[in-house]
């Protein structure tokens, strides 16, 4: 989500100052590749870049080729073949092993359904939403480029009724797919919200995890019942300052799947007054700084109050928290609990990737034509 919020911003400036833009999709990859089907590159005619569709190696050629389309006003698919290192027709050594398929699009800004502008209907709302990109695989056919987006709640009035199953099926599986049809491939990239970082205490140790959920575009809220810590000036960053005692903590913040909670107060009663109304919650996260006998201390207390927590619940549940990488500093302590929510909200176990046996980038399944 960052990529697609600096994405935008990079156009709403190129316009100010009345640039054309083309926008840069991978959609799709065979083989092995540094990004994958779904990420994007703004170019303008300046040669100003923002995003990213491979590791450095394709930039400056999908760059040149981009302003080209701008001067000519079509969309342009480009096909990098990287699996043949001997292979000197591009000019570049990629040695990713795949064939990495670029499509791009002139952005007409009166178009009231650009890509950008689609972009921006995804940006706006904290809901899942799919963005569809339709393209030929035959590199001299016309390119329809991106065209669609559907949010969780909606239901268009879609005439392809591939597009409407497809759709449905990536928005239940939550998963980006690229599918071939007879005519066409499309491109479905599934889009969740950005992971919504509450940090329930404002002492200088939450200073860095503020930080460093802002680097990654993370929406971030700073709570606490003391006035003179949950103040602007100390969170510039965050998007929410919540000043608030325990119990009324959770009337004012929105909580959803996409919400990774941290309770670092250093006040026991607080935490575990704010665990009581949160543990029960649609959160998937909660971190609890401290030792494990501090959580179980907790979790007694919230049984004896009569409080049916779950193993659902626990699962939830990350005391002490944090990934283990010998972490000591406020600032390593911060890393440590990025990576942990990080590898929680992607199903991963934050081990090493040396130690991984199937490939990085899991493969996407196809989904089923009824």
């Amino acid at each position: 989500m960052k990529e697609l919020k600096d994405i935008i911003i990079a156009y709403d400036k190129a316009v100010s100052q009345n640039k054309q833009t083309a926008l840069a999709t991978v959609v799709q990859v065979e083989g092995s590749s540094y990004r994958r089907p779904g990420a994007r590159m703004l170019i303008t005619e300046a040669g100003e870049i923002t995003g990213a569709i491979s590791g450095g190696c394709l930039e400056g050629d999908a760059l040149r080729k981009a302003q080209r389309s701008m001067q000519l006003g079509q969309n342009k698919l480009l096909i990098y073949d990287t699996i043949h290192e001997e292979d000197q027709s591009l000019g570049i050594q990629l040695g990713c092993n795949g064939i990495v398929y670029i499509l791009i699009e002139p952005i007409l800004q009166k178009d009231a359904n650009n890509p950008i502008q689609l972009l921006k209907k995804v940006a706006l709302d904290r809901k899942e939403a799919a963005l569809v990109t339709v393209f030929n695989p035959d590199k001299n056919a016309a390119q329809t480029g991106t065209c669609l987006v559907v949010q969780e709640d909606e239901s268009p009035m879609i005439l392809d009724e591939y597009i409407t199953k497809e759709l449905a099926f990536v928005l239940q599986q939550k998963e980006t797919i690229t599918i071939p049809h007879p005519d066409r491939s499309i491109l479905y990239q599934f889009i969740p919200p950005s992971i919504h970082l509450v940090i329930v205490g404002a002492g200088n140790d939450a200073q860095p995890l503020m930080e460093m959920a802002f680097l990654l575009g993370w929406h971030i809220t700073v709570v606490d019942g003391r006035p003179a810590y949950a103040t602007l000036q100390r969170f510039s960053k965050a998007n929410q300052i919540c000043l608030a005692k325990a119990a009324n903590l959770w009337t004012s913040i929105t909580i959803d799947s996409q919400t990774a909670v941290v309770l670092m107060t250093h006040n026991y009663n607080y935490d575990v007054a704010a665990l009581e109304q949160l543990i029960g919650s649609a959160c998937r996260y909660i971190g609890l700084l401290g030792p494990k006998k501090k959580q179980e201390k907790m979790l007694d207390e919230l049984y004896a109050k009569g409080l049916n927590i779950n193993a659902s619940m626990r699962c939830k549940l990350y005391g002490p928290v944090g990934l283990d990488i010998g972490a000591e500093t406020a600032e390593e302590i911060a890393l440590a609990v990025m990576a942990e929510i990080k590898a929680v909200f992607s199903d991963r176990h934050g081990t090493p990737l040396k130690n991984r046996t199937v490939e990085i980038h899991e493969r996407s399944f196809a989904a089923p034509h009824a």
